[in-house]
């Protein structure tokens, strides 16, 4: 039996899985609702099954997970839904669900879009009840909702928790507990120092098109210097050209850390920043669950999806253009070919004078 938008308490749960092998920024969406589950049913086990820098990132850390169990790649659910037979193996997928049966989940809650793939892969866990949303391509949970796009993501997540009754309490601040190995792996790179006074600027992002010209970021970094802040440049190792472009472009010192910093190395430098300036992308993201004041440039659908349940700790530079700049497709209905930045109209002065707001609070 299947119940649309049904809710309450679940006797007797021992148990919970919650299916979400997201990256870094959809891992900090589904927090507020992780922290509900658990207050919800604090003597369950919070199962995330997740990826492998889940387990990494969450094993010893404080908070509403409790363990990850890292799914293989399953076609649509972690892979691509066209995944060729290479990239997906599925003697191990059929392993792992057997495990997955042989926890006894009470409930299993599905996190990850809407259900066309994850709905079905999801009920092969055998836990007695399960619940999420679903597209009309999806076939229902015990619990279900529509899902629906674009939508602010930690409130369809909240929602999801809330067909099993976690409706959400007070949301703890910071969402994300620094550990001992945070700390020492930030001073590493970069010691602390007394009444230091740093700004990080993040310049790049997995989607180019969200992406704020470095000489942008180059100019805000100068000016934030001049005006006696440690300017920090991060990125992934993969964003290691985008971050060398703006400390070339710069005129003052900045220190530069592509590659340098795991993840929870850099919530705990993010957690001794005066304020973080970046696109919308997972370091943004953290740094709004760890409290750090932010500015964050936006594109338009995005700022929906990602807009945070605490608004206080975030300034937004929004860009509004829809039609690509190459070939005017509105990519709002439909993603072109393309791959140009769709916040170039953000102005520097727009973002220096968000940032100094910023700073004027503190």
């Amino acid at each position: 039996m299947t119940t649309r938008c049904a809710s309450g308490l679940v006797d007797g749960v021992r148990k919970i899985a919650v299916l979400r092998p997201s990256a870094v920024g959809d891992f900090v969406f589904a927090l507020p609702a992780l922290h509900a589950l658990k207050a919800a049913y604090p003597a369950a086990e919070l199962v995330l099954v997740g990826k492998a820098w889940h387990r990494s990132f969450l094993e010893g850390r404080p908070g509403p997970v409790d363990r990850v169990a890292v799914l293989p790649p399953v076609a649509g659910v972690g892979a691509s839904p066209d995944a060729q037979v290479a990239q997906v193996d599925a003697v191990a997928v059929d392993a792992f669900v057997e495990r997955m049966q042989g926890e006894g989940f009470d409930l299993a809650l599905q996190m990850f879009g809407g259900g066309r793939h994850s709905n079905a892969f999801l009920q092969r866990f055998g836990a007695r009840l399960t619940a999420g949303a679903r597209s009309l391509e999806a076939p229902p949970l015990g619990r279900w909702l529509p899902h629906r796009e674009p939508a602010p993501r930690r409130l369809a997540l909240l929602e999801i928790a809330g067909l099993v009754g976690a409706w959400p309490g007070p949301l703890p601040m910071p969402e994300l507990s620094l550990t001992e190995a945070d700390l020492r792996e930030a001073a590493r790179v970069l010691p602390p120092e007394a009444g230091e006074r740093i700004v990080v600027l993040q310049p790049g992002s997995t989607d180019p098109r969200r992406c704020w010209p470095a000489e942008r970021f180059a100019a805000l970094g100068d000016l934030l210097a001049q005006a006696g802040f440690h300017i920090v440049v991060n990125g992934a190792a993969e964003e290691a050209k985008r971050v060398d472009a703006v400390l070339g472009a710069m005129h003052r010192p900045a220190i530069g850390l592509a590659g340098k910093l795991g993840i929870g190395g850099l919530c705990a430098l993010l957690a001794r920043a005066r304020l973080l300036v970046s696109n919308d992308t997972g370091p943004l993201h953290l740094a709004l669950a760890l409290g750090v004041p932010s500015v964050g440039i936006f594109w338009l659908s995005n700022l929906v999806e990602g807009m945070p349940l605490r608004p206080s700790t975030l300034h937004v530079a929004l860009a509004s253009r829809t039609h690509c700049p190459v070939c005017g497709h509105d990519n709002l209905k439909s993603r072109c070919a393309h791959d140009p930045s769709f916040v170039d109209d953000v102005s520097l002065e727009q973002v220096a004078a968000l940032a100094r707001n910023s700073l004027d609070y503190q």
